[in-house]
């Protein structure tokens, strides 16, 4: 049988008081509780730890031998609990997170701060990527959750929609488009288009957006990064096409930013956490405080 937590800081309580009476006292028990803890100690060890009369209490050899033993393991054990509880009141720990781009850079940095103002021994990780990249990350466990775009129909994962985001048309005024009431797939389709590589969420949900609107449109352009299609609409290259969520997508000076008609230029962005796996308090808790935030600038 194996001492228990509770026989060994009886056992500690008795060596520093001296006294079953005050050690009882100390640890809240009556002493016949007192004295079949140290019964049942014994007993487990196979060996007298206490000398023990109607005056006095005395440590054998042995039993001083195993006060500083007992003592260390109790004090490493308060420590862990004492940690545990600091994780589950969000006193510190890591929020492991693998988003899209557009999310990392507007939606997750004021989420952060705001998590941060309640909670600041709470630290990030954040990693940016495209879908697939992110469902990777979250089959193997490098990360806690992920926002992402896109079908998702792997059993492994359950999802929840955050927010919806809508495709917008980036370009440089002045410009044709920019003396229309509204931007169209079918306007949009007379000019030369800067899009995401075949490998983006958003170039997925453009090109079938176009092909539902029945317009063939075909990219003069294909960047892998939402700065470098804005640094093409800079030198007068082509209309890019990018999510609103993106803080590329905002306008500024000459840069003009407008959403496209049709409600298939539109996407939900998904958490997305593997089915039957629990979160860290941390975690959670920052999931709770995303869902609260509002989008107004990515909502349609």
């Amino acid at each position: 049988m194996t001492p228990s937590i509770s026989q060994m800081r009886s056992f500690v309580a008795i060596a520093k008081l001296g006294s079953f009476t005050r050690a009882a006292r100390e640890l809240h028990l009556s002493q016949p509780a007192l004295t079949v803890q140290i019964r049942h100690l014994e007993e487990s060890l196979r060996v007298r730890i206490l000398d023990r009369n109607t005056r006095s209490v005395q440590l054998t050899r042995i039993g001083r031998e195993l006060v500083p033993i007992f003592e260390r393991l109790l004090g490493e054990l308060d420590t862990v609990v004492s940690s545990v509880h600091d994780l589950s009141t969000k006193q510190y720990g890591i929020v492991r997170v693998a988003c899209l781009p557009s999310v990392a850079a507007t939606v997750m940095p004021n989420a952060i701060a705001t998590f941060k103002a309640r909670y600041p021994g709470v630290h990030f990780n954040v990693r940016d990527g495209v879908g697939g990249k992110i469902l990777a990350l979250l089959k193997s466990d490098a990360v806690d959750f992920g926002i992402t775009a896109g079908e998702i129909n792997d059993p492994e994962f359950k999802t929840s929609v955050l927010m919806r985001d809508h495709m917008h048309a980036v370009y440089l005024a002045p410009h044709p488009l920019h003396q229309e009431k509204k931007i169209t797939a079918e306007k949009l389709a007379h000019f030369p288009l800067i899009m995401m590589d075949e490998e983006s969420t958003v170039r997925q949900l453009v090109d079938r957006a176009f092909r539902l609107a029945g317009v063939t449109a075909k990219p003069i352009i294909e960047a892998t990064y939402m700065a470098t299609a804005v640094g093409m609409v800079q030198s007068r290259l082509g209309v890019a096409i990018l999510p609103s969520a993106a803080i590329e997508a905002k306008p500024i000076g000459r840069i003009k930013s407008r959403p496209i008609e049709g409600k298939n230029f539109s996407r939900p962005i998904f958490i997305v956490q593997k089915a039957g796996r629990s979160l860290s308090p941390a975690s959670e808790s920052f999931l709770a405080t995303l869902r609260a935030l509002k989008f107004e600038s990515s909502s349609v």
